[in-house]
């Protein structure tokens, strides 16, 4: 199976930084969700859009964050997001963010989306979606 990655860019602003002038250990949440996001762009079928389209969504289940090092104000960070196959009705991926100016890894993440139905209740069965999504890109 091939690795899906997306890599994308985005620039630590003012309002992402802490007392001590790096970026808050919580905005690093937010550039996984940016991760996330690019790669449903560049893997069409898999995106935000498409699940609000079917009424399913995938919600964060479970996260993991190892810090290594820091970002400041006006740098940018790379964000490397690549899909983890499992079984199941499941999103996993996982991360790394660098500086780019450096290429110094700043953290290592994963993250476990389950999917829940237009009534917010737990699927067991993969939506038809992810699973087109699937075909599209896992059998190649």
């Amino acid at each position: 199976m091939q690795d899906l990655e997306d890599i994308c860019k985005v620039r630590v602003k003012f309002s992402e930084i802490d007392s001590m002038c790096v970026a808050w250990h919580g905005s690093y949440v937010a550039y996984l969700e940016d991760g996330r996001e690019s790669f449903g762009r560049h893997y069409e079928g898999i995106g935000y859009a498409t699940m609000q389209e079917a009424g399913i969504y995938a919600p964060i289940y479970d996260m993991h964050i190892k810090y290594f090092a820091s970002l400041r104000i006006n740098d940018v960070a790379e964000i490397h997001t690549h899909y983890v196959h499992k079984r199941g009705a499941r999103l996993d991926y996982r991360y790394e963010i660098y500086r780019e100016s450096d290429h110094e890894l700043c953290i290592k993440a994963t993250t476990t989306q389950l999917f829940i139905d237009p009534q917010g209740q737990l699927m067991i069965d993969k939506p038809d979606y992810y699973k087109a999504w699937q075909k599209k890109y896992l059998t190649k």
